[in-house]
């Protein structure tokens, strides 16, 4: 290792630490949240990937042309950390750590390092858990009740809805928050944006395909929900609940997961791209 790059490796320690310790509550509050919040529990996943992409763009590093503008990105990024933070307002923080980070790259290797960059910095974002997105819970609870009560009794079943609670023949359920599909769809939205990203196909192709995540994820859950209440119906309310209740989730994502890459070969983005 020639001397150069050992001050390269020890530089980048070293301002890895001041950010982390500037930082700290904000990435203490985002681990806790990770932890804590079923529909973030893949936000360790987040900088993994993040990471991988920018080892995969590593070359950009090998070339410092710094750029006065980064240190204005940085100031900006590191005042508005500095008045959230004595506030709690840990999200808005966590979103300067991420406008600190390009700041840093700018300011150390320039705009094309920012150009190749962009999407790991930017995917970034997804961590962040967003503020009060459980109060979308009960709407898509009760929408998925609706519409899984419609076609049970186009299958023959016999089925009530009263907003979000569904009532059969010798059961009822409650279709409440780990039903409703919202952990679906952040989870689907999250993996469709590293699948556009790595696909090629045209603008136009890869935008509709982020768009189809969402009905995607509403379709595959009320799918669960039918096969629930057929289960329910056939072998009883404790084979529907508390059995197929908890295997059907993965095995829905898996389904969800392979409308995405039909509808990605319908739109002809079935390749990775080869500078991924």
């Amino acid at each position: 290792m020639s001397n150069d790059t050992a001050k390269a490796i020890l530089k980048g320690l070293a301002v890895a630490g001041l950010v982390g310790a500037l930082f700290f509550p904000t990435l203490r509050w985002l681990v806790i949240s990770w932890l804590n919040d079923t529909y973030y529990s893949h936000g360790f996943l987040i900088p993994l990937i993040a990471g991988f992409f920018v080892w995969r763009r590593r070359a950009v590093f090998q070339r410092f042309t710094p750029h006065s503008g980064g240190m204005i990105v940085l100031a900006l990024g590191l005042t508005v950390h500095l008045t959230t933070i004595p506030r709690r307002l840990y999200p808005v923080s966590a979103l300067t750590l991420v406008i600190v980070l390009a700041g840093l790259v700018l300011y150390f290797y320039g705009l094309e390092a920012i150009r190749r960059l962009i999407f790991p910095l930017a995917f970034l974002l997804a961590m962040i858990p967003v503020p009060f997105i459980d109060r979308c819970s009960p709407f898509l609870a009760a929408f998925s009740a609706r519409h899984a009560t419609l076609a049970a009794n186009t299958l023959g079943i016999p089925a009530t809805h009263l907003g979000s609670q569904v009532q059969l023949a010798q059961t009822s359920f409650t279709i409440g928050e780990p039903c409703s599909g919202l952990r679906s769809i952040v989870a689907l939205l999250t993996l469709t944006i590293v699948f556009v990203y790595v696909m090629q196909g045209s603008l136009a192709a890869r935008s509709v395909l982020l768009i189809a995540a969402l009905p995607i994820a509403i379709v595959s859950n009320i799918v669960r929900l039918i096969l629930l209440l057929i289960v329910a119906d056939l072998l009883g309310q404790e084979a529907g609940w508390h059995y197929f209740h908890n295997v059907s989730s993965p095995v829905l994502f898996l389904i969800a997961f392979a409308l995405l890459i039909l509808t990605a070969r319908s739109l002809r983005c079935f390749e990775i791209r080869s500078d991924i």
